[in-house]
Order: C-alpha cells, then sequence, then structure tokens
C-alpha cells in the first residue's frame, strides 16, 4: 500500500511524533509512506527512515491555506495514494476539499485521527469526514459522539498511543556520560526528591498547581525540588512570567528549575521520583504519563480524559480528583513514603497502535477491492 499522511510541519508535538512513528513502520513493513508538510526539523529523520517528504504550505490558519487545494488535488492524482491520512485540521480542509472532487471509484480511501479535544464548531468537523476515524482514546470516541452525532459509531475505531517498551524499559538508567553531566550541573538535587512536572508552558497544563504543591510539600518539611521541562512559545512568554512571579510569592523560586524544552526526557524521568500529569482540561491520551511509568517511575495525575484510561488499567493508585489540592499533596507524601511501581504495560504498546493502524488502512482498502 502507498499511505499519505499530512499534517501542519514536521517539528515537536504528538502528532508529529506518531506520524514519523507510523512512516518508519510502514516502510519497514514493505509500504511506501509519504508525508506531506510544511517542513520542520523532523523532516531529516523522517527521510532516514525511507519515507518521502512533499513540501506544502499545509499549516496557515487561514483561508489563504485554501488556494493548495487544487494542487492538493494534482499531488493525489500525481501520487496515486491508497490511503489518505489527515491529522490536522488545517491540512485536513484542504485534503478533504481536494478529496472529495475525486472520482470515488479511484480516490484514495480516506482516513482521519482525532488527537485532541478541539473546539466544537464546523472547522473542526473536518477530522470527523474520514471514511474510517481513529479515536486515540475512550474519551475522544466519546467527545465525537456526542459533539458530532451524525457521526455512525460503527466508523469510529479507538486505537490509543503507545510506547515502546524497548526505549521506554522497566528500570532505565541513564548512560553514565549523561548522570556525569547532569550531576556536574545540578549537584543540587543530588540529596533531593525530585517531583518532574513535563510540558510545554501553558495555562491549562498545571505548572501553578504543581508550584504551589510543592510549596505545600517544604511548608512540612518535605526536600523536594520541582522540575518543569517544556518549551515556552513566545506567545506564552507572559504566562511564564506570571509562573516566576508565583515561585517567587511563595518563596520556592530556589526549590523549583525551568528546564525549558529537552530531548533527554526520559533520563530526566529516570533521575525523578515522581512524575506529574496535571492537566487541567482534559488529556486526549497523555504520552509522557505512559512513559514515566513504563520506565517503573510512579505517575500521579488528575483523574480524567486519557490519562484516566492508562492509569486505570497499570496504576490507579495514582489518581486523585482535579482541582483537589489537599488529595494532591497527601498522595504525593503517600507515594514519598512509600514508593510504588506501576503495573507492566500491555495495553499500550507502539507496536500495538502501529498494527492496528495498518489493519485499518488494510480492512478500508480490501472494501474499496470489493466495490472495484
Amino acid at each position: 500500500m502507498k499511505i499519505l499522511q499530512t499534517l501542519p510541519e514536521l517539528n515537536s508535538g504528538g502528532v508529529e511524533r506518531g506520524t514519523l512513528e507510523l512512516a518508519d513502520f510502514l516502510v519497514k513493513n514493505g509500504h511506501e509512506a509519504i508525508v506531506v508538510s510544511n517542513g520542520g526539523r523532523q523532516v531529516e529523520a523522517l527521510e532516514r527512515s525511507g519515507a518521502r517528504h512533499i513540501s506544502m504550505p499545509v499549516h496557515r490558519k487561514s483561508l489563504v491555506s485554501l488556494l493548495q487545494v487544487r494542487a492538493f488535488r494534482r499531488l493525489l492524482d500525481r501520487e496515486k495514494p491508497d490511503i489518505l491520512h489527515i491529522r490536522s485540521r488545517v491540512p485536513g480542509w484542504i485534503a478533504w476539499l481536494a478529496w472529495r472532487k475525486m472520482d470515488p471509484a479511484t480516490r484514495p480511501r480516506l482516513v482521519s485521527t482525532v488527537h485532541g479535544f478541539y473546539s466544537v464548531n464546523r472547522y473542526s468537523a473536518v477530522m470527523t469526514k474520514g471514511e474510517k476515524i481513529i479515536a486515540v482514546s475512550e474519551s475522544i470516541r466519546e467527545y465525537i459522539l456526542k459533539n458530532y452525532p451524525e457521526t455512525p459509531s460503527e466508523n469510529i475505531k479507538v486505537i490509543h498511543r503507545g510506547v515502546s517498551p524497548e526505549i521506554f524499559c522497566r528500570g532505565y538508567k541513564p548512560p553514565e556520560e549523561w548522570s556525569q553531566a547532569w550531576r556536574s550541573k545540578f549537584p543540587q538535587f543530588e540529596t533531593k526528591k525530585i517531583l518532574l512536572l513535563p510540558g510545554r508552558i501553558t495555562r491549562w497544563k498545571g505548572q501553578e498547581d504543581f508550584i504551589r504543591l510543592i510549596a505545600s510539600l517544604r511548608g512540612e518539611g518535605v526536600d523536594a525540588h520541582g522540575l518543569i521541562v517544556g518549551e515556552t512559545h513566545p506567545r506564552k512568554q507572559s504566562f511564564a512570567d506570571e509562573l516566576a512571579m508565583l515561585c517567587r510569592t511563595l518563596e520556592v523560586s530556589e526549590h523549583i528549575s525551568f528546564l525549558g524544552q529537552r530531548s533527554d526526557i526520559r533520563d530526566i524521568m529516570a533521575v525523578s521520583d515522581v512524575v506529574f500529569s496535571l492537566s487541567r482540561d482534559p488529556e486526549a491520551f497523555g504520552r509522557v504519563s505512559l512513559e514515566a511509568a513504563a520506565i517503573g517511575k510512579p505517575v500521579i495525575a488528575y483523574d480524567h480524559g486519557g490519562v484516566r484510561e492508562q492509569l486505570s488499567d497499570f496504576f490507579p493508585e495514582g489518581l486523585v480528583d482535579l482541582g483537589q489540592p489537599g488529595e494532591l499533596f497527601k498522595k504525593t507524601m503517600e507515594i514519598l513514603a512509600t514508593p510504588m511501581v506501576p503495573g507492566l504495560i500491555t495495553n499500550f504498546t507502539l507496536n500495538r497502535m502501529l498494527e492496528s493502524t495498518v489493519a485499518v488502512y488494510t480492512a478500508i482498502a480490501k472494501k474499496d477491492d470489493e466495490r472495484d
């Protein structure tokens, strides 16, 4: 099969990562993989896998982007993919408008993946236009059925995101070279309880709750240090400044480190005592919590969205009610006093995710053959 995926750009993010993982899997299993995007720093990694990248400005949230519809249709006519897989709304509209005017007998089959709880409107509705719709969690499936009731439930397939047990293996230890560099840069962390909150700097990711938790722990004599790992978009700088002010107000500036975007998050998880997922809005899935649990680190998370589905399966002890700082504090104290290890990850593996996605392609392509 020839599969063409499209998304805005190939930089950082879960959608981008999933696109690369799938392209690599397709090539390794004898399929042809093409990705259409505006480019980005992950293009090189994509092409190393043997997949092809086609650059097209499908990323702008503007009506001007609709000028790409004809060019996208010409691309589909030229490449003749078996499957067209849309992964984001702007390229989704471009691709769908191009696809719907093609001959139904010869056009590719259309698959979409709903990766998030998008705002409910006509703009977002394009992600439910797929002949087959992949939902990244049961929570997302419920969101689709509630907000787009015209979507046939049988068209939706839940495929949870997955983690590689080879990369995020139980008991993972960072390389000695990394450990030495870490100790050299942060010698003050050696004797402290390290609490980690991964996630880009944005209001709904829960950094404020995390900072208040660190203040509460230190107020009770716990020698804790908080690590906040995630990039700050220029548009979010004012919120980053608010967080710095909150640290000063609560007198924990010396006990919280903002590490920015890091490529060594697995190593940082490995040297942390607890990893947190405190998103105030539900995560569609939440890979970070899964990755931390996979290497054996306890995860404390708010009890909603895709993270609830994960932890309910292998670490229900880590779930706390949303917006309950007392419960969050109590749970953290419990796990610091008596460390717990999550159960083995069996239902959320990368290979399972990839095989299930290809099975969707194969099934829909087979229907196309039967139609012929």
